[in-house]
Parts: structure tokens; C-alpha cells; sequence
């Protein structure tokens, strides 16, 4: 997921078929330093609402939520990004949805049940509640679940959404959605009030889960604003908009229509939400771990910092939650433009330690990585490092100057966007640069400001060749299928989402092979391949990331949803208002 934002559990059973059950799953305790452990199967087709109660829950109060890093949007077409879509969750109900259960993320039906799937594979039958209402008392439509994903196909509009509908669903490379192609779409049909049917261009076993994400709620054709819509969107979750500052604001108000009856996976504890972004994270974890006047029922859902971890003890030690995340941090090489030799030499010469250290990362939040996959992700194999790609040392520039010497390529130059506005940015910039200088590079940093970073990191078609974006991944659902199709084919490159730059016809043709399979057999498959491509040195694996975040005293029922590396918002209560 773009998720630097956004899911992480198991199948390793038939989720091909219909009313296939899942195992339980053991549970996740990182540790303040431990490591992650890897997930296991978890779905339950038979969920039903309302959800189990969290023990000692009570109703009244807001909650305020803090942090710097603005959600880049509320259209749910467009959200990707982990944050939104933890907060999502709040506002919007899906075909599906992943709920945290005593710890562990479990995909269980919302909407619609989990799916059936016809005998080659192309088409799945969902089929939807009766009776759920928007937050103005409208009846949810199976047609607006239809405009929804048919509104999705319109990435020139909306294009921060997830892509794989681009590439799963039928007519995907044609269909450019309802404002372009008009409504008349092949892959989507209701044949009655209640169905749904999706036809597929090749098999995708992990459409359940898929549909979990904010794109497919439901939509009424009639109440669509296009670019704006975001502003003010339909809710069916607990809670609805009260008033939005974009960039700075959101609070929420309770929905008075959503029924507790229909909904497995949600509460509506609280009276209201207050999100303030544009925060300084330091100043707000502060005023979150002192718990005074409003901020004993607050919180702030960036990762910890460093310089707070010593006050983290006695009865504060409460206030730090910590879980898994099912993300992986990267810094990525241009394969189109750095050949593989001289990749190597940028392993070689690569100064992880010194990085480490300068972005403040210890082992409440991050665990040094050596794969594409994180460990909490079922198929994530832990083979002998490749060489050099350790996430360990300070580096070897004289080894990697000689490296570059024997290939006839001393002096390449390697180029890569910073923002100058961060202190913490030119520092790592500068070590790096430091670092490459000795190993006989040229280097070219270009520093850009905040507001330009996410845009320049995008553009695959720029003057540098490392270090743009996607920086990481985190699991869109819990397979290696919600990884390497969306990274790794020729297809992500075209969607400029891609780990690498790579268009590699056999990579692409594995890649497809392995998607198809069920999720039993595909879970070691992906394994292999994830050792495959890093022996392509596409990447400089990095860290595992883990959740750990602060918590006003008043704050009750907090906990990491494992699945996003985010507080799972559905389950707090203030415990006195």
C-alpha cells in the first residue's frame, strides 16, 4: 500500500470458495525490542454485528488526534495511504472489512458476505445486507456499490487510489470510468437488489480482501462532486463530517443511521473525533504523555520519538502502545538507469548504520530488514541475507570504489531528490552523499521543499535515478499477492508505483503465474520470489517498521491495528467525560 499508509493477515486456506473457513492466528507481541512475528490465516465468514464489546467501554466524550503529517485525502476512490485509511474506517463501510480480534486482524464480511467465485475463477458474486443507510437516512443501493468501482477506473481523476482493478478486473486497460467511458461497464453487473457480480480478466484470489479498501464504498451516482467530493462524502460507518479544514481539521460527529445490528467490526463510542494535523509530533506526544485539561483524552498516531522513550516509565510506561506493522522501509535503485553492477557498488558503499542512527530509530518502532516482505506478512521467508543488502555496517567504500573500477563505471553518477527543508532530510542526504563521494561516485542531491517532495518522488520520468517513491511498502492485504503484482510487473512501473522501475517479461509472467494460485500454495511461492528480486539489488531493504504511539490517560481501548501500523480508531472510548 502506499502506505508510507495501507492490511496484514493471513489465507492460507480456500478463500476461493465460498464459506471457506480460516484457523485462528497466534498473537503478535513485538516487544519493546523483539522482533515481528509472522501472521497466520484469519478470516470469518460468518461474522455478524454488532461487534464484541472491548471491556470496561464506555459512550460520551471526544477524542482529539494529533499528528504533522496531513491525509492527503477523504475521497475514498483516492485514498491509499495508511493513515486514511485507519481513519476511514470511522466514515465508510465496504464489501469487506480486516477487524482487530483479541489482537489479530481478521477479514470478515461488512457490506456483503466474502464472496463466491465460479468455477474458472473470472467471476465473483457478492451479496449485500439489507436495509444500510447513509448518514442523511438514504438507503445504500447495490448500484452505488457499482458506480463506486466503476468511479475507481478513473485514475486520471482520483490518482492516489489503489490500481489492481486496472489490471484484475475485465476491460480494466480500457474502461477509464463513468466520466470518460460513460456508466456502461463490463465488469460489473446487478442482476438484482441484492448482488453484485465482478468479472475478472485473470484470476485474483485476493478480491476479498481487496475489497476492503475505502474504494469500494458505496457511492450514489446522483450525490457525486467529482474532485471535490471528499469535502463532504456520503458516510455509512459510525460517523459522518461535521467540518473540514482541508490540511488542518477534521472532526466527526456520530451517525445517527448506522445500526450497530449490521456492522462486525465497529463501535460508536465517542461522540466525536477532533483530527488536527500540521502539528509538530514532538510538542504533541508531549502534551499527550502529560495528560493535561483536553489531552489526557488525545493522542498522536505518528511512531514515537526518541527523545521521549526515557519518560516511558512507571505509570507512563501505560500511555505507549506499541504492536506490529506490516510495512517495510526501502530506499530504491533505478534499474532502467543504474546498471546491476554498479548497484551492487551502492549496496556495498551503502552507510546503514549511520542512516539508522540519524533518523532515530531504535527497536520500539523498527527492526533492520534484509527482505522485501515484512515478517508479519504470511510467504515472508527468512533466507541468508544477499550481500551486502544486510541493513547492517557502516558500509565499505573502498570495497565498492573497487567494484566500480572493474566494471569501468568510476565516477557514475548517482542523483536523488531530499527536502532541504528538514533538518533530519539534509542530514541522511548528506551521509549518503558522503558515503557514494568516497566510493568514487559523482553525486547530484537536489533539494526540493516539503510540499514539492511527494509530487518530484512520483515522477518517474525525473532527472535522478535512486531513491523515489514508493520509499517502502505495506501490505495491502495479507498475501504477498497485496505486494509484488502491484511493485514488481511492468504494469507498476506504468502506474508509477514500482520498487526497482523494472519490466521484466519473465518477472512479470511468475508474477501472474503465482497470483493465480490459491493462497496455500501461493504463500511459499512468494517466499522464492522475494529472494529472486532482491538479488536483483532493485532496493536497499532498510527496516521492518512497528507501531508504537502515545496515548492520553483517559484514552481507553488503545491498541495497534496490526493490519495498517495505525490505532485502530473503532475500538477507543474516553474513560471519563
Amino acid at each position: 500500500m502506499k502506505r508510507m499508509r495501507t492490511l496484514a493477515a493471513a489465507l492460507a486456506v480456500c478463500l476461493a470458495a465460498a464459506g471457506c473457513g480460516g484457523s485462528g492466528r497466534q498473537s503478535q507481541d513485538p516487544g519493546p525490542a523483539g522482533g515481528i512475528a509472522q501472521d497466520r490465516t484469519a478470516i470469518d465468514p460468518a461474522a455478524t454485528g454488532p461487534a464484541p464489546e472491548v471491556p470496561g467501554a464506555r459512550r460520551g466524550g471526544v477524542i482529539t488526534v494529533y499528528a504533522r503529517t496531513t491525509p492527503n485525502t477523504f475521497d475514498p476512490t483516492n485514498i491509499y495511504y495508511a493513515d486514511a485509511n485507519a481513519m476511514a474506517k470511522l466514515i465508510f463501510r465496504t464489501p469487506t472489512q480486516v477487524m482487530m480480534r483479541d489482537g489479530n486482524p481478521v477479514l470478515v464480511p461488512d457490506l456483503t458476505d466474502l464472496g463466491t467465485v465460479s468455477d474458472d475463477k473470472l467471476t465473483w458474486t457478492f451479496r449485500m445486507r439489507p436495509g444500510i443507510k447513509y448518514a442523511d437516512g438514504s438507503e445504500v443501493r447495490v448500484e452505488d456499490l457499482a458506480y463506486a468501482i466503476k468511479r475507481s477506473f478513473a485514475h486520471d481523476v482520483f490518482p492516489y487510489g489503489p490500481s489492481y482493478q486496472l489490471s484484475y478486473f475485465r476491460d480494466g486497460d480500457t474502461y477509464k470510468g463513468p466520466y470518460a467511458s460513460g456508466d456502461d461497464y463490463s465488469g460489473v453487473e446487478t442482476p438484482d437488489a441484492q448482488t453484485l457480480v465482478i468479472h475478472l480478466a485473470k484470476p485474483f484470489a485476493d478480491l476479498p480482501f481487496f475489497m476492503a479498501f475505502p474504494l469500494f464504498t458505496p457511492i450514489p451516482k446522483a450525490k457525486d462532486t467529482k474532485e471535490t467530493y471528499g469535502n463532504d462524502p456520503m458516510a455509512t460507518g459510525p460517523y459522518q463530517f461535521d467540518a473540514y479544514t482541508p490540511g488542518s481539521r477534521l472532526t466527526l460527529k456520530r451517525n445517527p443511521h448506522w445500526d450497530p445490528a449490521s456492522d462486525p467490526a465497529r463501535h460508536q463510542y465517542v461522540d466525536g473525533w477532533d483530527f488536527r494535523w500540521g502539528q509538530d509530533d514532538v510538542k504533541t506526544q508531549q502534551q499527550v504523555l502529560n495528560s493535561t485539561g483536553p489531552d489526557a483524552a488525545a493522542l498522536n498516531y505518528a511512531q514515537v520519538d526518541a527523545s521521549l522513550l526515557p519518560q516511558l516509565a512507571g505509570d507512563k510506561a501505560a500511555q505507549l502502545v506499541t504492536g506490529a506493522s506490516p510495512c517495510t522501509r526501502t530506499f530504491q535503485l533505478d534499474s532502467r538507469k543504474i546498471p546491476l553492477e554498479v548497484r551492487k557498488a551502492v549496496a556495498k558503499a551503502w552507510p546503514a548504520d549511520q542512516m539508522w542512527r540519524a533518523e532515530g530509530l531504535n527497536g520500539h518502532i523498527a527492526q533492520k530488514a534484509t527482505t522485501i516482505l515484512s515478517p508479519s506478512v504470511p510467504g515472508y521467508t527468512q533466507y541468508p541475507p544477499v550481500p551486502d543488502l544486510t541493513s547492517e555496517g557502516p558500509g565499505d567504500p573502498a570495497a565498492a570504489r573497487k567494484m566500480l573500477e572493474d566494471a569501468g563505471r568510476l565516477g557514475f553518477e548517482l542523483s536523488w531528490y531530499y527536502d532541504n527543508t528538514s533538518a533530519q532530510a539534509q542530514q541522511t542526504s548528506q551521509i549518503r552523499a558522503d558515503a557514494f563521494t568516497a566510493a568514487g561516485f559523482t553525486v547530484k542531491p537536489i533539494g526540493i521543499t516539503t510540499a514539492e517532495v511527494r509530487a518530484k518522488t512520483s515522477d518517474y520520468d525525473a532527472p535522478v535515478n535512486m531513491g523515489q517513491s514508493p520509499q517502502g511498502w505495506c501490505s495491502d492485504w495479507p498475501t504477498g499477492g497485496g505486494w509484488f503484482p502491484v511493485l514488481f510487473t511492468s504494469e507498476a512501473l506504468a502506474n508509477r508505483q514500482s520498487l526497482g522501475m523494472l519490466t521484466d517479461p519473465a518477472v512479470d509472467a511468475e508474477i501472474e503465474s503465482i497470483a493465480a494460485l490459491p493462497a496455500a500454495e501461493a504463500t511459499a511461492k512468494w517466499g522464492e520470489l522475494d529472494r529472486k528480486l532482491m538479488e536483483m539489488y532493485l532496493v536497499i531493504p532498510r527496516f521492518y517498521m512497528k507501531t508504537a504511539f502515545i496515548v492520553g490517560t483517559a484514552v481507553g481501548g488503545a491498541a495497534a491495528d496490526s493490519s495498517l501500523g495505525q490505532p485502530t480508531y473503532t475500538n477507543l472510548y474516553v474513560k471519563s467525560a
